[in-house]
């Protein structure tokens, strides 16, 4: 057992606001270190725009300063990896696994990254408005289900 690798993912909105973004950079920022801290050493981002991107941004920064550090990108169709964004491909670089979860688009297929990444960690930080609908409110409530740790940043 004291080899396992203790995993963390993230979720959250992708709408982040421009007056929001430094404060959730900042807590993302503060939440990868105390997860280091508690003994993390491999982060799950699923690469959306937003909560998902400043989170592996995050990551890949404490990368630099910490050894042993494991960052995957859980990405939810092939597809997606064609983006342009310049952000995304240079964060994917640095990332040590890349699981692609569908093949193809489906609509599951966010749902299933969700859930792929819920079931691969012990943490789950949150960025969450408290909206009553959506991806980051399906993941917190599936962190919850499987007894997961849940870190919450509200906005």
């Amino acid at each position: 057992m004291g080899t396992e690798m203790k995993t963390c993912c993230v979720t959250g909105h992708r709408d982040i606001t421009m007056e929001k973004r430094e404060y959730v950079e900042a807590a993302l920022r503060r939440e990868v270190e105390t997860a280091i801290q508690d003994g993390y050493t491999c982060f799950i981002s699923g690469f959306a725009e937003g909560t998902d991107l400043i989170f592996a941004a995050a990551v890949a920064e404490a990368k630099r300063n910490h050894d042993g550090l494991f960052l995957e990108a859980a990405i939810p169709y092939a597809g997606r990896l064609k983006t342009k964004d310049k952000k995304f491909h240079e964060l994917l670089s640095v990332c040590d696994v890349v699981k692609v979860i569908s093949d193809h688009y489906v609509p599951s297929c966010y749902m299933n990254r969700n859930r792929y990444m819920v079931s691969q960690s012990q943490r789950v930080i949150a960025v969450y408005d408290g909206r009553g609908k959506g991806g980051t409110l399906f993941t917190l409530r599936n962190a919850h289900i499987l007894g997961r740790e849940v870190k919450l940043i509200e906005i």
